[in-house]
């Protein structure tokens, strides 16, 4: 194993240090070293962290950083860094900057060329698809939009993605857009993930149409996986009998060119597909 001689001798600049999701035992060496030599610690709130730097006896400057202050804390800490100072960036539980404040802070670091480093650890995403048994190949979502115009464009662009689709969902929304992911997703396979390596972890596995029979708490936190989509290639190639119902409705009152862009945007069909189908029907009448 490779030996590094000057693991306490930090070079300065911004880190960005993982932290446990839940298990406190699941942080690691090069995390502990860098937050104890570090001039100062970014975390979102206080009262959080300080649990996590007692737990290992590290007593460091604690500073809250969160989404509401991170701006009006910038010229401080852009100024520490400037003058060479070692600074950790940690979240309340996993990465900062992914789907977690931190990303104003680093942007503004790289425009003044300040060096950043990541200090890589635990990940829900990464521990949800591990155990999913669905494709490697994913798209993270992050925190799911509020307004549902938004989460439906969202599907919408996602739906058609040959891969696993992973998103955080609080757990007193998902029984909201059950019928969103049955819009979208109805082929595919389901795994909730609650309480992610703490004392009441859940792992409830399903199908998104059977989605509705199942029984989630609204306690903690949730990451969804999505599995890949297998009956892509098959819908590309031709239309589902719901799409050949709803032409053969559309045919009667709109044009082909209105048709084609209305089942396009809604399902990302293949518009050649959707003409020829049309010109078909044409033909027919």
């Amino acid at each position: 194993m490779h030996k590094d001689e000057n693991l306490n001798k930090l070079k300065p600049g911004l880190y960005c240090v993982a932290t446990p999701i839940g298990n406190l035992g699941d942080i690691t060496f090069r995390a502990l070293e860098t937050i104890k030599n570090s001039d100062l610690i970014l975390c979102e709130d206080t009262r959080v962290s300080k649990k996590l730097l007692d737990k290992f006896r590290i007593k460091k400057r604690l500073i809250s950083n969160h989404k509401f202050n991170e701006k009006k804390n910038l010229k401080m800490i852009l100024g520490l860094l400037e003058n060479k100072k070692i600074i950790s960036l940690i979240s309340d539980a996993g990465t900062p900057a992914i789907s977690d404040p931190g990303r104003i802070l680093v942007n503004e670091c790289k425009k003044k060329n300040i060096d950043i480093y990541p200090i890589p650890g635990p990940s829900a995403v990464n521990a949800a698809v591990s155990i999913s048994g669905f494709s490697d190949k994913y798209f993270f979502c992050g925190f799911l939009p509020e307004k549902k115009i938004e989460l439906k464009k969202l599907f919408n662009s996602i739906s058609n993605i040959n891969c696993s689709i992973v998103f955080f969902v609080s757990p007193k929304k998902i029984s909201k857009i059950i019928n969103n992911l049955k819009d979208y997703f109805i082929d595919r396979e389901i795994l909730i993930c609650r309480e992610i390596t703490k004392y009441h972890e859940e792992y409830l596995r399903t199908s998104v149409k059977n989605l509705s029979e199942i029984n989630i708490s609204t306690k903690g936190e949730i990451t969804v996986v999505i599995s890949e989509n297998n009956k892509l290639e098959i819908r590309l190639k031709e239309l589902e009998e719901s799409d050949k119902k709803k032409i053969k409705i559309l045919i009667k009152k709109m044009t082909i060119k209105d048709i084609i862009k209305k089942i396009n945007n809604e399902k990302k069909i293949p518009k050649k597909l959707i003409y020829n189908y049309c010109i078909n029907l044409k033909n027919d009448i």
